[in-house]
C-alpha cells in the first residue's frame, strides 16, 4: 500500500489539476446519493472557479501522481448568488462564511482517514485567512425510499456530526443536475451544515 500525498493549491495553482479533478468528480458523484450525470467540460468550466478565487483551497490526495481524492473549498463571497441567498436570507453576512464545496474519494482508498484531512485542511486555510466566523458546506437530500439507494447506503451525517457540523434545515436551496437514470435536468433539495470557525480544530 502506497503512501498518499496531500498537497495544497489555491487560485491558478489549481489550474493545471483542473482536467483530473473533472474526472475524479464524475466518477464519485455518479454514486447514491448524488446519482450525478456529468460532463468533462460542465466540470472544467465549474472548476474555475477555484482558479478565479485567489483564497480558495483545494486540498488534493495523490498516489504515485495520480489523483485519488480531493477536497475544495472558497470563501462564500467568490461563489454564485444561488449560493450565497439562502444565507442573505436567514441573516448571515456572506462575507463571513467559508464555503467547504465538496470532498471526493475513490472508493478504494476510504477508510484510510483521508477525510479528516480533508476537514482538517479546509479548515486550516479558512482560519488562516482569519476573516470568516462560520464553515459550511451542503448536502443533498434523497427520500429514504429512494430506487437507486444501495442496501448498505449509510450517510455521512454521523461523521459531519462528529467533526463538529450541526445541520440548518433553515438554509437550504435547490440544484439542478441530470440524474443518472433521468432524461433532463432535475431540481435536487440541498441543506447546508455549519460550524461555528471558533470550534474548527479545537
Amino acid at each position: 500500500m502506497n503512501p498518499i500525498a496531500i498537497t495544497h493549491l489555491s487560485g491558478q495553482s489549481v489550474e493545471p489539476w483542473i482536467a483530473d479533478l473533472a474526472r475524479l468528480r464524475i466518477t464519485v458523484f455518479r454514486d447514491f446519493p448524488y446519482l450525478y450525470d456529468g460532463t468533462a467540460e460542465y466540470e472544467e468550466n465549474y472548476l474555475q472557479t477555484y482558479v478565479r478565487s485567489p483564497d480558495s483551497i483545494v486540498v488534493l490526495a495523490l498516489d504515485g501522481g495520480k489523483v485519488i481524492g480531493a477536497s475544495t473549498g472558497l470563501p462564500m463571497q467568490d461563489e454564485t448568488p444561488e449560493f450565497q441567498q439562502p444565507f442573505i436570507d436567514q441573516g448571515y453576512d456572506p462575507a463571513k462564511v467559508f464555503y467547504c464545496a465538496e470532498s471526493v474519494l475513490l472508493k478504494e482508498y476510504r477508510g484510510r482517514g483521508l477525510y479528516q484531512r480533508f476537514f482538517t485542511g479546509r479548515e486550516e486555510h479558512a482560519r488562516r485567512l482569519g476573516r470568516f466566523d462560520w464553515l459550511s458546506f451542503c448536502c443533498v437530500q434523497r427520500p429514504e425510499e429512494h430506487q437507486l439507494r444501495p442496501a448498505d447506503y449509510v450517510p455521512l451525517n454521523a461523521v459531519w456530526t462528529k467533526f463538529g457540523y450541526v445541520r440548518h434545515a433553515e438554509l437550504s436551496t435547490r440544484y439542478d443536475w441530470k440524474d443518472v437514470d433521468q432524461e433532463q435536468e432535475t431540481p435536487h433539495d440541498m441543506v447546508f451544515w455549519l460550524k461555528p470557525i471558533a470550534e474548527a480544530l479545537s
